[in-house]
Formats: C-alpha cells, sequence, structure tokens
C-alpha cells in the first residue's frame, strides 16, 4: 500500500479534478494522458507552446492563491456574507422585497434543468423554456394593455434606454433630438437615459410630466406609479404628445398593475419596468427580467427577442423565436440594438409567479400591500404627518420634521426606510414601500419607528375605519377594470402538487447541460458545479436591496473586492468595472470608456471602429450605439485578420479612428500570430484596443488581454466563470481598463462607487449589475486557484484539438493556427457535403437532437458551418460520444450520396423524430430504428424532441406570440 504525505491527500481534495473531466482526480489523471497521447504532445506545456505565440505565451504567472475545497470556499464565502445585514427594506425605487413560491425557488432557480440550458436558438429541444416565456409574455401584454411584449430585457433603466432609441427611430416627421423625462421617474433610470443619449449625441429634458408635450421632443418617458408613489393618469399628456408625432412611454410595476388601471388604455406606445416584484429576489440589483412592451405597428423595432408560435412537420403548434433572433448578426450595425440575450431564468420564475398564484392570488397579495399602505396613511395623516403623494399602490412620501431622530428609531429597529437626500432626491421627505413580506405587525412597527412611542394607533381599528368608510387613494378612473391572466394556464396550477407537475413537464421538453455536452463554439457551455451555484439563494445575497446603506453590505463589498482583483490577475487590466450586465453592455460601457478618453484629450474627433469581418454582430451593433462609424476590415484565407487590408483602412482614416474591436483568439477558433504588432499599429495612429472577452476561456493563465496589447476587454462571467446560461440569460459582462481609461467608466447616480469614474454616469440600472450572481465566478475562482485555472484552460485546448482530429478524417476543419493547432474551438465546415449531397447544416443539427445533443454554434462565423467548443469540463467518454455521432452522421450522408437512402426522404431530411412520429403509421423507406436510435447507447438514455422540425417562415408569416388555447398543449 503507498502512503500518500497530507500535502498529497490535501492536493487530491480539490475542486480542479471535478472541473476538468478526468478519470483520476488531480494532475496525474491517465484520461488526460490519452487526451495528449491522442493529439501527439508530449504534455499539457508542450501543447500551449504549440498553440500559442510565443510573444504571447506566459510562464505560469497568476497571482492567484491555490484552490479552496468546495467546503471550505462556501465557509469563507458564508463569513463574508455574514457581514451584511438584512435589514426590513421599505426604500422601493423599483426593487421590492418578495417571497419566491419554495416550488419554484427549488425546481426552477435551483434546479440545473433550468439554469443549464442555452438561449433556444435549437427550439426543437426548447419547447418548456419557450412556453415558460410565451406565458411571460402573455402576463405582460394582459397587464401593460399592449398587443406585442418581447421576451424580456436586462433591466428597467436599460428597458427605458430602449425605449428611447425605439422611439427616435419610430417617429417618422419628427426632427427633434430631445428625449422627455417625467422628473417622477426612478432616479436610476433617468441615469441610464441619459448616458445612453448623450452616445447618440441626443439631449434629455427634465421636468414634470405635464410639461412634456409643450417641449419640443421626439418621445417622453412617464412612472407610473412615480417615484414618490404618486398614481396618475397620463391619458392627456400622451394625447398631446401623439399631435405632434412624439411617442410616449410608461414605466411601471406589475404588481401596481394588478390594482391600477393599464398604461395602453392611457394611449402609452411603450410601456416597461423590472418584473422583479413577482418573485424574484432583490440580489443587491439583479439579475431580474425587465419587461417591455408595444403596440402590434411597432414589431418590427421592438428590441430583444419575441416568442412566437409555429408550426411543426406535422402540423403541431410549436414554439420559436420569432422576428428578431439574433438580428445584430444580420443587420449588424443597422441592428435595432446590440442586445442579443435576455433574462430567461428571471422571465421564467415571474412568469411561474404569475401562473402558480393566478389572476386570483395575485389581486390578494396586491390587495393587501395596498391596503397596509391605506393604513399607514390613514395614522400617520391622523398624527398630522403630511403626504407629499395624494393616491399611491404601495409607496407614501412624507415630510419629516426630525428626520435624524426618525432614521435612528429605523437603525436601531433593522429597517431601511427612503432617504432622498441620501439618494440625491429632496432633502427633506422620507419614503417608505411596502411590499409582499410586510404584514400588520410591520405596519405598527412603522408607526413607533416614525412617530415614536406614545401614538396610540392600531392597525386593525385603522383597518376598521378603511373598511366602513372606503379608500380613495386610487381614484375610481385610475383603478383597473379590466380582467387579466385568463388563459387557462393561470388558472389551474395553483396546488403545489398540480404546480411541481406542469413544471417538470416543461423541463423534460428540454436539452440542458443536466443531460449531455452542449458544444456551442464561443458561448463556452462548462460546468456551472452546484457548490458555485449555492451562496446565491443565501438570504445574506439575496434579500439586500441594491441602494442598502453600505454598513449593510460590507460582505458583498468584501466579495466584490476580491473577485476584482481576480479579474485583475487574470486580464492584466489596473481597474475593472463590474456594473454591465450582459456581454454586449460591457462592449458598450467599454466603448464609451474609449470615446470619453478620446474627448477628455480633446480628440472628440475620433469616431471610427474598425471591425474584422468575422466579429460578433453585437460589436459593431455596440459601436453603433456608441455613435461610432463602422469600418469592416477582411481576413485572409486562414481567418486571421489581413493586416494589409487592417493596415490601409487605419492609415485612410488617419485621425478620425477611435478604436479596434478584436475578438482573441480569433472567431475563427485560433491564436492568430501578429496579434501584438495589431495592436502596435492601432496605437501607433492614436486609437486604442478593444478586445472582446467571448473568447477569454482560451486566454485565462496563459496570457493576457493586457500583456497582449489591449487597452479594455469586457469579460463573459456566464461563459469564462462559471456562470450558466439560464435558457437565454442572465449574464454579466464586466470590463477590464488599462489605467488611462479607469476614469471614464461607468459609475452610479444613486450609489456611486468611490472611485476614479465617480460622476460618470450608469449603464445598467444597478450599481454593480447582476450582483448576486457575482458570487459564482468568486466561488469558481477560489475553488479553481491560480494553477487551476491555467490547467482549464490548457485543457479546453487539449480537448478542442482532440475532437478536431478526431472530427478531422470525416470532416473538413476550417481553420487552423500554427503547427495545425486550432485554439479552444474548431470550425466544421459542411459546405462540400451540402454541394454533394443537398444535406444542410440544418438538416444536421436537426439529425443531432435524435443522438441526444444540442447542435454546435451554427453558420457563425462562416455560413454553413458548425463551431464547436467542447470546453474542459466535459470528459473523452462525452467528447468521444458527440464524435461518433457525428461521425455516424457523417455515414448517413454518405448513404445518400451512394443512393441507399433516398435523397430527400431520410432521416436527416426529416429530423428530428419525435416519439408519435416512431409511434404511428410508418411509411418511410428507412426503419423506426434507424431514425429514433441510429447508435445502441441512446437505448438507456434517450431524449425524446417533443416537437418536430419547425417551421421558421410559416411562424414569420403568421406572427402569434401570445398563448394559444390550453388544447395544444395538452397533446
Amino acid at each position: 500500500m503507498t502512503t500518500l504525505s497530507l500535502k498529497d491527500l490535501e492536493q487530491r481534495d480539490n475542486f480542479i479534478g471535478r472541473h476538468i473531466a478526468s478519470n483520476g482526480a488531480g494532475p496525474d489523471s491517465n484520461e488526460e494522458a490519452a487526451l495528449l497521447a491522442a493529439v501527439g504532445a508530449d504534455s499539457l506545456e508542450a501543447l500551449s507552446a504549440e498553440i500559442v505565440p510565443a510573444d504571447i505565451l506566459r510562464a505560469p504567472f497568476l497571482d492567484i492563491a491555490d484552490g479552496k475545497t468546495e467546503y471550505d470556499a462556501l465557509n469563507y464565502l458564508k463569513a463574508l456574507a455574514s457581514q451584511n445585514k438584512i435589514f426590513k427594506s421599505y426604500i422601493g425605487l423599483g426593487y421590492h422585497d418578495t417571497i419566491i413560491p419554495p416550488v419554484i425557488l427549488r425546481n426552477v432557480l435551483e434546479n440545473p434543468g433550468w439554469y443549464t440550458a442555452y438561449t433556444p436558438y435549437q427550439p426543437e429541444i426548447a419547447q418548456g423554456r419557450l412556453e415558460a416565456l410565451l406565458n411571460y409574455q402573455q402576463m405582460v401584454i394582459d397587464f401593460t394593455g399592449m398587443e406585442l411584449a418581447n421576451a424580456s430585457l436586462l433591466d428597467e433603466g436599460t428597458a427605458a434606454a430602449e425605449a428611447m432609441a425605439m422611439a427616435k427611430r419610430s417617429v417618422k416627421k419628427n426632427k427633434s433630438n430631445t428625449f422627455y423625462v417625467d422628473e417622477n421617474c426612478l432616479p436610476q433610470t433617468i441615469d441610464v437615459v441619459k448616458t445612453r443619449a448623450e452616445a447618440f449625441g441626443w439631449d434629455v429634458l427634465v421636468g414634470p410630466a405635464d410639461a412634456a408635450a409643450d417641449a419640443d421632443v421626439f418621445g417622453a418617458l412617464f412612472q407610473y406609479p412615480g417615484k414618490n408613489g404618486d398614481v396618475r393618469d397620463f391619458t392627456d399628456v400622451i394625447t398631446a404628445l401623439h399631435a405632434k408625432d412624439a411617442m410616449a412611454a410608461v414605466a411601471t410595476d406589475l404588481m401596481a398593475l394588478v390594482m391600477l388601471k393599464a398604461p395602453g388604455e392611457m394611449g402609452a406606445d411603450i410601456v416597461l419596468g423590472n418584473a422583479q416584484h413577482f418573485g424574484v429576489p432583490m440580489g443587491f440589483g439583479g439579475p431580474h427580467a425587465a419587461f417591455f412592451a408595444t403596440r402590434d405597428a411597432y414589431k418590427r423595432n421592438i428590441p430583444g427577442r419575441i416568442i412566437g408560435v409555429s408550426i411543426d412537420a406535422q402540423g403541431k403548434p410549436a414554439l420559436r423565436m420569432a422576428l428578431q433572433t439574433r438580428e445584430q448578426h444580420i443587420r449588424r450595425e443597422k441592428a435595432n440594438s446590440n442586445i442579443c440575450t435576455a433574462q430567461v431564468l428571471l422571465a421564467n420564475l415571474s412568469s411561474f409567479y404569475a401562473v402558480y398564484h393566478g389572476p386570483q392570488g395575485l389581486k390578494t397579495i396586491a390587495g393587501r400591500i395596498h391596503r397596509l399602505t391605506d393604513i399607514l396613511a390613514a395614522g400617520l395623516q391622523a398624527k398630522g404627518i403630511e403626504l407629499v403623494n395624494n393616491h399611491w399602490f404601495d409607496t407614501l412620501t412624507f415630510n419629516a420634521s426630525d428626520k435624524a431622530a426618525l432614521l435612528a428609531r429605523a437603525e436601531a429597529c433593522e429597517v431601511n426606510l427612503r432617504d432622498d437626500a441620501a439618494l440625491g432626491m429632496a432633502a427633506n421627505t422620507l419614503g417608505v414601500s411596502l411590499h409582499e413580506k410586510t404584514s400588520a405587525a410591520d405596519v405598527q412597527e412603522l408607526f413607533d419607528i416614525i412617530l415614536g412611542e406614545g401614538h396610540g394607533l392600531d392597525v386593525y381599528a385603522l383597518d376598521a375605519q378603511i373598511v366602513a368608510s372606503g379608500s380613495n387613494s386610487i381614484d375610481a378612473g385610475q383603478a383597473r377594470n379590466t380582467a387579466f391572466l385568463t388563459h387557462p394556464t393561470f388558472n389551474r396550477y395553483h396546488t403545489e402538487h398540480e404546480m411541481l407537475r406542469y413544471m417538470k413537464r416543461l423541463e423534460s421538453k428540454d436539452l440542458a447541460m443536466n443531460h449531455s455536452m452542449i458544444t456551442l463554439g464561443s458561448c463556452t457551455m462548462k460546468l456551472n458545479a452546484t457548490t458555485e451555484m449555492i451562496p446565491v439563494t443565501w438570504p445574506e445575497f439575496s434579500n439586500i436591496h441594491p441602494f442598502a446603506p453600505k454598513s449593510q453590505t460590507v460582505g458583498y463589498e468584501q466579495m466584490i473586492a476580491e473577485l476584482d482583483d481576480y479579474l485583475k490577475a487574470v486580464t492584466g487590466f489596473d481597474a475593472i468595472c463590474m456594473q454591465p450586465n450582459s456581454g454586449a453592455q460591457g462592449e458598450y460601457a467599454g466603448l464609451l470608456a474609449i470615446k470619453k478618453y478620446h474627448e477628455s484629450r480633446g480628440e472628440g474627433h475620433r469616431n471610427v471602429c474598425l471591425i474584422p469581418r468575422s466579429a460578433h454582430g453585437t460589436n459593431p451593433a455596440s459601436a453603433q450605439m456608441a455613435s461610432m462609424r463602422v469600418v469592416v476590415t477582411n481576413c485572409d484565407d486562414e481567418g486571421n485578420v489581413d493586416f494589409d487590408d487592417l493596415k490601409k483602412k487605419a492609415e485612410e482614416i488617419g485621425d478620425q479612428l477611435s478604436c479596434l474591436m478584436l475578438t482573441y483568439p480569433s472567431t475563427h477558433g485560433i491564436y492568430e500570430q501578429g496579434v501584438r504588432e495589431i495592436c502596435d499599429l492601432v496605437h501607433s495612429l492614436g486609437g486604442q484596443v478593444y478586445m472582446d472577452g467571448a473568447n477569454l476561456n482560451a486566454q485565462v493563465g496563459i496570457t493576457q488581454p493586457a500583456f497582449i496589447g489591449a487597452d479594455v476587454s469586457h469579460m463573459n462571467l456566464h461563459k469564462t466563470f462559471a456562470i450558466p446560461h439560464g435558457g437565454g440569460g442572465p449574464g454579466m459582462g464586466p470590463i477590464g481598463v488599462a489605467k488611462h481609461l479607469a476614469p471614464f467608466v461607468a459609475n452610479h447616480a444613486v450609489r456611486p462607487l468611490e472611485n476614479e469614474a465617480k460622476g460618470n454616469g450608469a449603464v445598467s440600472a444597478a450599481p454593480y449589475g447582476s450582483a448576486s450572481i457575482l458570487t459564482i465566478s468568486w466561488m469558481y475562482i477560489t475553488l479553481m486557484g491560480g494553477k487551476g485555472l491555467r490547467r482549464a484552460t490548457q485543457n479546453a485546448l487539449l480537448k478542442a484539438n482532440y475532437l478536431a482530429k478526431r472530427l478531422s478524417a470525416h470532416y473538413p476543419i476550417l481553420y487552423s493556427g500554427q503547427n495545425g493547432r486550432v485554439a479552444h474551438e474548431c470550425i466544421v465546415d459542411l459546405r462540400p457535403l451540402k454541394a454533394e449531397s443537398g444535406i444542410t447544416e440544418v438538416d444536421i443539427a436537426k439529425r443531432l437532437m435524435d443522438y441526444g445533443f444540442h447542435a454546435p454554434t451554427m453558420s457563425f462565423p462562416v455560413a454553413g458551418t458548425f463551431m464547436i467548443e467542447p470546453t474542459e469540463s466535459e470528459s473523452k467518454a462525452e467528447i468521444d460520444r458527440f464524435a461518433d455521432a457525428m461521425i455516424s452522421i457523417k455515414g448517413e450522408i454518405d448513404a445518400v450520396l451512394r443512393g441507399e437512402l433516398d435523397a430527400e426522404n431520410n432521416p436527416l431530411k426529416n429530423a428530428p423524430h419525435t416519439a408519435p412520429v416512431i409511434a404511428g403509421e410508418w411509411d418511410r423507406p428507412y426503419s423506426r430504428e434507424l431514425a429514433a436510435y441510429p447508435v445502441k447507447e441512446l437505448g438507456a438514455h434517450k431524449f425524446w424532441p417533443t416537437v418536430g422540425r419547425i417551421d421558421d417562415v410559416y411562424g414569420d408569416r403568421n406572427l402569434i406570440c401570445s398563448c394559444p388555447a390550453i388544447e395544444n398543449y395538452e397533446e
């Protein structure tokens, strides 16, 4: 028996061997050796040297401690979390404490079947989350009184900015460059709108709502209820705006709309807000789903994704993303928006909250919140407290004569009120927003806090008075008198048994990472370890208001500061801005920093952004949002940036050059030679280098964006740093910047960050974006440590090269770098097969579903190809299983070429095959077994797509974006 030392035993008890799939634990893995032998490399270090250009490859350098065990990491983070103070929060301002039903918490938010799924670009294996999103759209349509809703945006502030941009491109005769904002809008929303308007060169005028139509504006934004709780009708001012060919957007709250007239009835063109109030924790600012609804006339202008109803190959109803699906990859700088993601997991949580409670349950919750607010108002007014707002749903604003003593009593009771002076608003007023968790005892406590002892008020006595005399806190004309959530889905799952089974039925329709590997190139679908996910729902992280006093968020600030240091070490940058809550938001924030930097030097004329032809479509869309002119540069036959073309165009542009946006390793999956020369060229001409962080998983621990020569880069935490994709969101896209750009990154007007960027505007509604999920990336890096991160990157390279080698005997690999190696992903060229056989990349993608796999990234960056990324977390066995499926499919294509399978009526053209098709009448010229069980192993674990191939053309020609009759689901 071999005796191991204590250090050896401790080294084996680490997370690295669990994240990097292997047969053994730790660096002596048999599997790693087998993979190295298969690709003909002596070691990971030797392989890295063959792949990564010598001038950017670094010896181990990460100044990050060795990884902790899962137990130790959780205990350490729990100690940080315990430094946060969970006060009762009545701050409001768009964030409310809420109760997430345990059946939804455990079975959706904490369930990898929901949180590890990918964006539903392959809808046949995503029907569950698509149905949940369709429910979400229906819910938003019902409450807002609009005709069309999208499947969510990032947060309320950015949704308002999107509304402004949509208004500008929708009005035809109106040539104004000014947007009007109601002064009663949420302060963080005003901050984000101003940032967006400044980038576009538009003016923002903030003032009383009634004055909106008196100004020369192309649109206006109103808040309903306002930040002070006031509830008012905007019908007249909206009518006046329409008379001037200006559009009206209304920001609102779903819980309030349970009792208030829908903004659509006032004539609103756009209605938006935050769905957080429907069962999603505050999470120190996110993630939450913003809702966005409009009229059918504007459906081609709406940002984001829309879920629509179509039919499948058998004529049965089936769901898919409609209209703007990844529109920025098609329209690029002419795209409506750079938004390429949504908040799917959070939108689903809110939709399930509505399904579980139903219209009657929501009326009970909203009615209780409103009654308690009425009781609080009646008691305060009886004691001579002057209210600022005459009407309300859940929020009161009042003048406080002895504010300091009042706030001291509140702090002693661990209660947060809205201190308007501390939040940059009026000096002598305080606010209180009640919510779902508020009880009668809480209101009694608020009387004690606001009035002091001896007030003599009793909640139930005041309630009796209101019952007897009635309430006029909502005018009769403002009360909702239209039905909502009438669809059967919202009226049948109110017991936990039924709700649990409904969510399970939807989950079983979706293929997620808990079933099989998802090999999406550029999207890095790696392990989202359970240990990393656990802290997200700890109350110390999930129940904190984003504008809570800093004395209550010490643990949060420490965790974020440590993650900040981790990301500095990884990227080599001097400063990190955590605020952007998606990769596209990171691009936008980084480009704004570059823009402001040039302006600070008197070079505001630098407005041209160079972008290689192979770039992600969000790059040109983000540049357009920063008011930059896009110039596209060519790629050579090997997929590299064409340096001569880049140099020529950069020199022609001269002193108008703002920046180059560069993805590295390239979008073609290779480490380009000469990347430093490219950076030096741009810098020599006075430009900056923006590095797209989509492929950072191939850099971590072996090189750095700053070391290569970049000035700014965003980091997709939902790719490289283990935050799961959630079925299409959430994500986080913080940016790292060089020292000279640090003063120009985003800050926040309501809760300013004490750094060089103080005074800058916000790009997201909350100071740290979706702060609660930063715990996931903190856990990932803490568990891996510096050595583990380097090893993960090297294993990503190893496994990509192994898969490329296995597939290369059957399919052409389109690009390779030095020594014939790929980086962390490879592109399989399917175009020759299509030319020979008529089998398309779509056919192969759908056929993979029959094998139990999600297709790789299809037709990007090259049409007619697959971009495949296995990641470090997949075992050799799973990679082989995928390779075997691809090789088997190649065999089926060969059979078509030999005439053994019909050219049109074959398993690929008819894929995917559903269970009803297999069980039904069979008249196809190939066997049921070949259709459903092309390889033997599927018998033990067969995934059945629930619909056949979906007809996209039918769905766009017959656009239906609300819930069909329930009988369509019952089959």
